[in-house]
């Protein structure tokens, strides 16, 4: 089909319905029908091709794995739940912290143990710092922020060993052999990253916000009142009854994570060196990280089972709060289900080709990285997806790098921080979606939170860009 601005449109109607709901549920659904009618055009067929949609997203094997690696992930956490891990690592680590800068402290420290992928780091700290926030009266959105900043910035900005490194390489790769151009993929990967200048400035307002903390006692009650809106007075009153009336054991926690801790890095290894990896970074590199952490995770639940039913642990309530805990995690999952076909919809309508048609090549030079991290952002913001945004933007910036004469390691890094700025304040980014689903947050009024300070990083980022692109001239 012939793009048009018709293929914002679907964008459009998720985040107005999604701000005038405050919910994003029904805006996914009506902005994937409308998107399906455009397509189609007719009713029957729209619906028939919005079905299709979905279908076709289900059938896509990376989707798949991070569905199974969410929902097992869910069940192991709701075993440890059930089995007091949690409660026990928590009243043990709530002995040790006594402010919230000690919370966001132990956020930071667990990075050296959770940086091969987003969903991962999330899904593994996610759970211990919710049960420590009410406790000790506590912003979730602040403490959400920080986990959230601590993973999509740190994740973006490291050379090996995540899952993103070998996507971001390829997409590097490809524009090089597109363009003709005699450049080391990596080497051009390593330089974007000191360009990468919204994750930088992302990474310092984190930190200044962990390190400089004052507390005043009406933000404390404010931030009560916070935490008291998002709760449900009867929402799971019976299971919340029995997990506090579980007997606390730590090592139901600390054996099935340094398990899973283990088996990753190992598997990761393993992977990598069977797809002809000679070092360590190059192995973690080339691996199917999705796939490792889904293997790593459903391994990790087998023997967690065995090791709670060697330890007494009744296995009605193991099965239980297996399927409680995955089922907890089906918001996420149906949200990312939906937000795929989404995407399927508005590239079928031409969403990437207007958008390259619309900027054209007229840009100045050293504009080019600068109004490549804007528009990249914006887009960004519309879709909720990293990979989706560099997928997007790496050739058109690369492109108007070579045409333009502007540098293309700065360029390349303007793209990559525009995929991170859209994963880290959409409401239709995996990580919102998974920390507020954590952390019991309203998806839109966390990611507006969140979208207030990112803007402050993003503005710097632009600021950055046009400098050093007029000095890299």
């Amino acid at each position: 089909m012939e793009h048009t601005w018709l293929s914002l449109l679907p964008f459009a109607i998720v985040i107005t319905m999604s701000i005038w709901l405050k919910n994003i549920l029904p805006g996914l659904v009506v902005g994937l029908l409308v998107g399906s009618l455009i397509v189609a055009a007719g009713l029957i067929d729209g619906t028939y091709q919005s079905v299709t949609y979905i279908v076709t997203t289900l059938s896509d094997e990376t989707n798949i794995k991070i569905i199974a690696f969410l929902y097992l992930f869910g069940g192991l956490v709701g075993m440890m739940n059930i089995s007091g891990g949690i409660k026990g690592f928590s009243e043990w680590v709530g002995t040790k912290i006594h402010s919230e800068r000690g919370l966001l402290g132990v956020i930071w420290l667990t990075l050296p143990f959770t940086f091969m992928m987003p969903m991962f780091r999330i899904m593994m700290v996610g759970p211990v710092i919710k049960s420590l926030i009410k406790k000790m009266n506590l912003s979730k959105e602040k403490v959400g922020l920080t986990l959230d900043i601590s993973t999509e910035s740190i994740i973006v900005l490291l050379p090996v060993a995540t899952a993103f490194v070998g996507f971001m390489v390829s997409l590097v790769e490809g524009g090089i052999l597109e363009l003709n151009l005699t450049m080391s993929p990596y080497q051009v990967f390593l330089q974007s990253i000191l360009f990468n200048f919204f994750a930088i400035s992302m990474l310092i307002i984190g930190i200044i916000q962990t390190l400089w903390n004052p507390k005043k006692k009406s933000d404390q009650s404010k931030d009560k009142n916070q935490i008291e809106d998002h709760e449900h007075e009867f929402h799971r009153v019976g299971i919340k009854r029995e997990l506090d009336m579980v007997k606390a054991q730590p090592w139901n926690l600390i054996i099935p994570v340094f398990i899973l801790l283990g088996l990753s890095l190992s598997l990761l290894w393993k992977d990598g060196t069977s797809k002809g990896a000679n070092s360590v970074f190059e192995a973690f590199s080339v691996a199917d990280a999705t796939f490792v952490m889904l293997l790593a995770v459903f391994i990790t639940l087998v023997l967690s089972f065995i090791l709670y039913i060697i330890r007494k642990q009744p296995l009605d309530e193991l099965l239980y709060h297996f399927y409680d805990g995955g089922n907890q995690m089906m918001e996420a999952i149906s949200l990312l289900v939906l937000i795929w076909a989404l995407t399927l919809s508005a590239e079928e309508l031409g969403f990437s080709a207007f958008i390259s048609s619309t900027l054209g090549s007229f840009l100045p030079a050293f504009l080019t990285p600068g109004v490549i991290f804007l528009l990249g952002s914006t887009v960004g913001y519309f879709i909720g997806s990293s990979w989706g945004t560099w997928g997007l933007f790496m050739p058109l910036g690369m492109t108007l790098a070579v045409s333009t004469g502007a540098s293309i390691p700065l360029t390349v890094g303007a793209v990559f921080a525009s995929g991170a700025f859209g994963a880290l304040t959409s409401p239709l980014g995996d990580t919102t979606i998974t920390t507020a689903s954590i952390l019991d947050l309203h998806i839109v009024e966390y990611a507006r939170y969140k979208l207030k300070i990112c803007i402050i990083g993003a503005a710097i980022a632009t600021l950055f860009y046009v400098v050093v692109g007029f000095i890299l001239v």
